[in-house]
């Protein structure tokens, strides 16, 4: 049952594996290993749960691990350093491939360090979540936080492999399963309308984790994101917009401290934001608002913005984004469901009117 997909960047491109029992693929993982070293990187939930089987797949490898505190509150560089310290510990060299096993934030630190690390080595992705399985694990976007703003340091750096096994999500909470259908029904909305109108019919079978459900949403989000990275890698354009409720959700997980809100959680009500919006903006109908909406409800996601973060809070925490350009903030909006588009083309007192109109009630 295993779908490949390709990420198409020349050279450099890679393969995404999908499906059940992947973990145990020995072979697909020995394919992307760049000498015989290998870095295990996995967090304090994830260990107990697959490392021994991950590390089972390297048998044949000179392989190390390293565990980290699991929580967005420790995608910082201290906790970073903790891989730099076991790198050069066992004396890793330009040879070595480090391996990400876990979620976003694993992958995120995992990536960033295999970035820097002697100027660049190896990175393969084995994302343990629907939302990095859906979303960060493909790309090539790494980073760690800052206390000012989100994964506002990092690097693009391509792993060579991503491999997305189902199977794990059966031991993935409910929590997490919903923050990364955010991901899913993103894209939905920003340039798969079909996808978003089979998940009206099918987000009870995706939340039940039915495999056929789960393989199709992770295959197509992948199809989708492998296309918009194969066109624009270092986000110099289309791709920005995959950030569709991002610089609300960062807003948001920066404002209540990360970790608060889960990622997906923040990027679903920013996205229910970013909707009103443009509907106040005249770019999309009342009609296409009100589907996202109850999409994202059905989801389990939050619909409203915390209403602990006040207005002029808000965009304050908004400036500090990655899309502000020449100090003018850029936003993904909709024009539709499918069609999104960035700009900075807007009236900053309807922007507060919808941040206003989105809060959730004191």
């Amino acid at each position: 049952m295993m779908h490949t997909l390709a990420v198409s960047l020349g050279e450099r491109s890679y393969p995404i594996h999908i499906g059940p029992g992947l973990l145990d693929r020995a072979d697909l993982l020995a394919a992307s290993i760049a000498g015989r070293h290998v870095m295990l990187v996995t967090n304090t939930t994830v260990a107990p749960l697959y490392l021994e089987r991950a590390r089972a797949a390297f048998a044949g490898f000179q392989c190390e691990t390293v565990v980290l505190p699991d929580g967005e509150q420790y995608k910082d560089m201290g906790t970073l350093m903790q891989i730099f310290d076991a790198l050069l510990a066992h004396r890793h060299d330009r040879r070595t491939t480090v391996v990400a096993l876990g979620g976003g934030v694993i992958g995120d630190m995992a990536g960033f360090a295999a970035a820097c690390y002697q100027r660049g080595v190896a990175f393969v992705q084995i994302p343990t979540t629907l939302l990095a399985q859906v979303d960060s694990s493909v790309g090539g976007k790494t980073g760690i936080n800052h206390p000012l703003g989100k994964n506002m340091i990092g690097a693009f750096h391509q792993p060579r492999m991503v491999l997305a096994d189902t199977s794990v999500l059966d031991t993935l909470p409910g929590r997490e399963l919903r923050a990364g259908v955010a991901e899913v029904i993103k894209y939905g909305l920003i340039r798969d309308d079909e996808f978003f109108v089979w998940l009206e019919a099918n987000m009870d079978a995706v939340l039940a984790r039915r495999t056929d459900a789960l393989v199709h949403i992770i295959e197509r989000s992948c199809r989708n994101k492998a296309e918009v990275v194969a066109a624009d890698e270092h986000e110099g354009g289309v791709r920005a917009l995959l950030n569709l409720g991002h610089t609300f959700g960062h807003a948001i997980e920066t404002g209540l401290g990360y970790g608060e809100w889960l990622h997906g959680e923040a990027v679903a009500a920013g996205m229910c934001a970013a909707a009103d919006l443009s509907v106040r903006l005249g770019r999309m109908t009342q009609n296409d608002c009100d589907r996202a909406r109850a999409l994202i409800a059905r989801a389990g996601l939050p619909v409203e913005l915390p209403a602990a973060l006040d207005v002029e809070r808000f965009i304050k925490l908004m400036a500090v984004d990655k899309k502000v350009e020449a100090g003018r903030l850029r936003l993904v909006l909709l024009d539709g469901i499918g069609r999104a588009l960035v700009t900075a083309d807007f009236d900053h007192k309807i922007l507060r009117q919808s941040i206003a109109a989105c809060r959730a009630s004191a």
